[in-house]
């Protein structure tokens, strides 16, 4: 667990409710730096503990846990953050269930949709614990704002949808623990096309018929850099991914086609900032000619990525009122899994 990058933090926020859930991080690398700013934006949960090896996490009045061992331990931690490396995001899960902990994981929830089915016996064995699971991206306003719009029916049912995911690496991306597939279970795919397989379940369900190329043809690593998958439905929905790391630029493109119009999002607010502005167009067809022109869509750009807050907002309330978790519980990662074994095997 020593392989994350230290981060520095803010003071704990104030203004929180007396039944703030107690929370945890375990990892307090990026993602641990990012949660610890969300968990501070909404007063319904305060951080008390923090598990970071190399002991670089400066907060004040934080507990400090050489290992997540001894934070799963702690009596006066309620729910753990795990924001570590991949190999460990299965066994500290199950690990924290048992501790009778609630749990919120990074993705992926594990490397296979057999292990993540061993997380779930887990889960049955912990009771009333809430489990989600960090799929920011279907938190991100434009997405949720797409979904709206599919759901209302206005459009009519999807007929396809197209993602694309891509970013840029150098060589310095060969020494990171994610160029390991021991350690990261995966290359791309699990990086960043886990996230637009996510989506694509979130906006038209599972899907039972799948194609895919997997390619590391560049990198020579272990691990892939190309994927490009094909996906299709009983009812003949269509959706083609492309994730990849020799794009040699950040890139993010969401489009999904209806019968009666569509909507794109191209961009996306990350904390690299490296994806440009996040921006929606959305447009009605045209059953005749002349079709759909630029000057008839409709464009929405958004300023602030809200999705971390909303994330931890859904989690946290799930676990003071008792409620299911609605969005990234484990039921949708087995979906997700058995989506990303059947691309590895589709090659």
């Amino acid at each position: 667990m020593s392989l994350t990058v230290c981060a520095e933090a803010g003071s704990p926020a104030s203004g929180l409710r007396e039944d703030a859930v107690r929370v945890g991080i375990i990892g307090f690398g990026k993602m641990g730096a990012i949660r610890y700013e969300a968990l501070s934006q909404n007063g319904l949960g305060r951080v008390v503990a923090i598990a970071e090896p190399q002991g670089c996490s400066r907060i004040k009045g934080v507990r400090h846990h050489e290992t997540a061992e001894e934070l799963i331990r702690d009596p006066g931690v309620e729910a753990v953050f795990i924001c570590t490396p991949n190999c460990f995001n299965k066994p500290l899960t199950i690990q924290a269930l048992r501790a009778g902990k609630h749990v919120f994981c990074e993705k992926p929830p594990a490397f296979s949709a057999s292990e993540v089915e061993e997380v779930m016996e887990a889960e049955r064995e912990a009771g009333d614990r809430k489990l989600m699971y960090g799929f920011n991206h279907r938190h991100h306003d434009s997405v949720k704002k797409a979904k709206e719009l599919i759901d209302s029916g206005v459009f009519g049912r999807i007929l396809w949808m197209r993602g694309r995911y891509g970013k840029s690496v150098d060589q310095s991306f060969c020494n990171d623990w994610r160029s390991r597939k021991e350690l990261a279970g995966g290359g791309i795919l699990m990086d960043q096309g886990i996230h637009m397989l996510d989506l694509f379940l979130m906006m038209a369900g599972e899907f039972d018929e799948v194609h895919a190329f997997v390619s590391n043809l560049y990198w020579k690593l272990s691990i892939e850099d190309n994927v490009f998958a094909i996906l299709r439905n009983r009812n003949g929905l269509v959706a083609s991914l492309h994730s990849t790391m020799t794009q040699w630029r950040h890139l993010f493109a969401f489009e999904i086609f209806l019968e009666k119009g569509y909507t794109v999002i191209n961009g996306l607010l990350t904390s690299s900032g490296t994806y440009g502005e996040e921006a929606m167009t959305i447009a009605k067809n045209r059953n005749s000619t002349p079709a759909v022109k630029w000057t008839d869509e409709e464009h929405i750009r958004f300023e602030v990525n809200n999705s971390w807050r909303y994330e931890c907002d859904q989690f946290l309330r799930s676990i003071r009122q008792d409620t299911p978790v609605v969005t990234g519980n484990s039921r949708d990662a087995l979906k997700l899994m058995r989506l990303v074994d059947a691309i590895y095997r589709g090659d």
